[in-house]
């Protein structure tokens, strides 16, 4: 047997039942004595397989058919799902899927961090259709189908799904997917242009046209027509982000609002901001509601991105300042402040990632401390949130596993306690699962 044929996966089908749904969205079995997630399948559910690669410690395979369905499963409303891996987990009832993240963060806290909070809360949820404000969509011209395809990749990433349409994109998106793809087909530039992203404040949509060429006064007419008609804005980018300008119109104010705090942030088209505008608003008035901030306050906001959570907490505490690692998005903060009219809002720059130093931000003291990290986590900064003299903190996730590895460090070598955990469906229909927690020096 050669080599190649040993790493091939072997095609047959095979049945099996599956016990757990992973942290991605799919259904997890023992088959051969061995661990293999399954795409498509449910908790309860037997099904017929076949395997789709191979690892040391596991295997994973996909779903042929359903032969005794879960009680949860549901038909997906998406006609695309199953081959668009914008989505994992439309077959599954939405509270279940709730169900299913609170359980994530659970495993998670107790396997990781060797610590449970005292209060499991009751989740955050809002609209799960039409929710993304900010996405990626991939561009393909095939050449052999003499189309252009515009959209998520497949589920396994290697190639761009073919779709007409989408249900979790904001609709003033999602309902132009079939003219982009014809608009692009159109253009001399139809093989150069890799991607579209997607950004959306409350009143303007715009997209971000990555081009790997040139374009030409025909190209850049067609973009110009479509923005027009469309009332979409058109920006272009030749290479890096910081070459992102405005084609049509010729300026852009993107902004979202947070109406509890009476704010307005503005941002460019390529700033993170947090995909669900209804579950971000509600995320910072729980993340708020739990730092509780008063005028005798000094507040410290890590990984404080464009002021989402920093300039809420300006309205309530006497001082906040807030530290993040992207110089431009520190600029715009500021500006966010300003035109905000709070000046107890201070914004400095630094990789949060890295050990910090001696900055003089670090070296003051505060009262409470919101953390809101990438994936990674927060580990490097940790010791210096338990030296702040901080007696209240609260951790604001995107990665179950690095939460739960923080928390094990806050509680068992800082003294802090765990009081309350709860998930946030920051991503319906996907297995991603946002939390926030509340920590206080024990």
């Amino acid at each position: 047997m050669s080599r190649r044929s040993r790493r091939r996966p072997p095609q047959d089908p095979f049945e099996v039942a599956i016990d757990d749904l992973s942290h991605d969205g799919r259904g997890v079995a023992t088959w051969n004595e061995k661990k293999v997630f399954i795409h498509g399948a449910l908790p309860g559910e037997r099904v017929s397989a076949k395997l789709t690669g191979r690892k040391r410690r596991y295997d994973e395979g996909e779903t042929l058919e359903v032969l005794i369905p879960s009680e949860h499963r549901v038909e997906p409303l998406c006609p695309h799902f199953g081959q668009c891996g914008g989505c994992s987990l439309q077959h599954l009832e939405e509270t279940e899927q709730i169900r299913a993240k609170q359980n994530t963060l659970m495993q998670n806290l107790e396997r990781i961090g060797k610590v449970l909070p005292e209060q499991l809360w009751a989740p955050i949820t809002g609209a799960s259709w039409g929710y993304r404000r900010k996405a990626r969509l991939s561009v393909r011209y095939v050449h052999k189908k003499e189309r252009v395809l515009v959209g998520f990749r497949e589920q396994y990433g290697r190639f761009v799904a073919d779709m007409n349409e989408c249900h979790v994109l904001d609709e003033r998106i999602a309902r132009q997917i079939p003219a982009l793809s014809q608009l692009i087909y159109s253009m001399d530039a139809r093989a150069t242009i890799p991607q579209l992203e997607v950004a959306c404040g409350d009143s303007d949509c715009a997209l971000v046209v990555r081009h790997m060429e040139a374009l030409s006064e025909s190209d850049l007419g067609k973009l110009k027509a479509f923005a027009i008609d469309s009332k979409i804005a058109i920006l272009l980018q030749p290479k890096g982000p910081d070459t992102i300008s405005c084609l049509q119109p010729k300026s852009l104010e993107l902004s979202y609002r947070i109406p509890d705090f009476g704010i307005e942030m503005m941002f460019e088209a390529s700033d993170f901001v947090q995909v669900n505008a209804e579950i971000n608003q509600k995320m910072i008035a729980r993340a708020i509601e739990l730092l509780d901030p008063s005028a005798d306050d000094r507040v410290l906001d890590l990984f404080c991105g464009l002021g989402n959570f920093t300039l809420p907490i300006a309205t309530r505490a006497g001082e906040v300042v807030g530290i993040e690692g992207d110089p431009g998005l520190v600029r715009r903060s500021r500006e966010n402040a300003q035109r905000n009219s709070l000046e107890q809002a201070h914004f400095f720059a630094a990789d949060l990632n890295l050990e910090p130093g001696s900055a003089p931000w670090l070296r003051e003291s505060y009262d409470k401390v919101l953390v809101d990290p990438p994936r990674s986590g927060a580990e490097f900064i940790l010791p210096h949130i338990a030296a702040s003299g901080a007696k209240r903190v609260v951790y604001v996730s995107c990665h179950p596993a690095s939460l739960a590895r923080d928390a094990g460090i806050l509680v068992h070598e800082h003294g802090f306690r765990l009081l309350g955990a709860g998930v946030m469906d920051m991503f319906p229909h996907t297995g991603h699962v946002e939390s926030i927690a509340l920590f206080e020096r024990g």
